[in-house]
């Protein structure tokens, strides 16, 4: 893992995806971090952000912004923040909430960002299972 302060002093942490689903170690997001990660969702390689709210819970989402199908961070596995603490696209200054991954300021007000399940075991974030079809 390499990791990185960005310009607020919070930890952004990069990582690869293993062969379990294991997309990150719990003890490795700070809370109130962002974590960029690299996972195969419905079939396609895809870049996600992680986020490590302070009650403990963890969220991911796509690295991709509605607006425009662009990433999110300026460079890989660095990402923007408000002063508010709302995700900033880098591209075009969409803000979105942590808690939700909605859009309250810029080109996609209320759009939001595409949620990606998943969950703690073990100490380890993972990709939630797909439903069987």
């Amino acid at each position: 893992m390499l990791g990185i302060v960005d310009r607020t002093g919070r930890a952004v942490v990069s990582s690869s995806l293993n062969h379990a689903g294991v997309l990150a170690a719990l003890d490795a997001l700070a809370p109130d971090s962002l974590q960029a990660v690299e996972a195969e969702v419905d079939g396609a390689d895809e870049s996600l952000i992680l986020h490590r709210a302070a009650d403990g819970s963890v969220r991911a989402w796509l690295n991709v912004c509605p607006h425009a199908g662009r990433r999110l961070d300026f460079a890989p596995g660095k990402f923007l923040r408000s002063k508010a603490g709302e995700l900033v696209c880098a591209v075009h200054g969409a803000a979105f909430t942590l808690a939700d991954g909605q859009c309250v300021a810029g080109p996609c007000r209320g759009d939001r960002l595409r949620a990606v399940p998943v969950r703690c075991v073990d100490g380890q974030v993972v990709l939630e299972a797909a439903p069987a079809q």
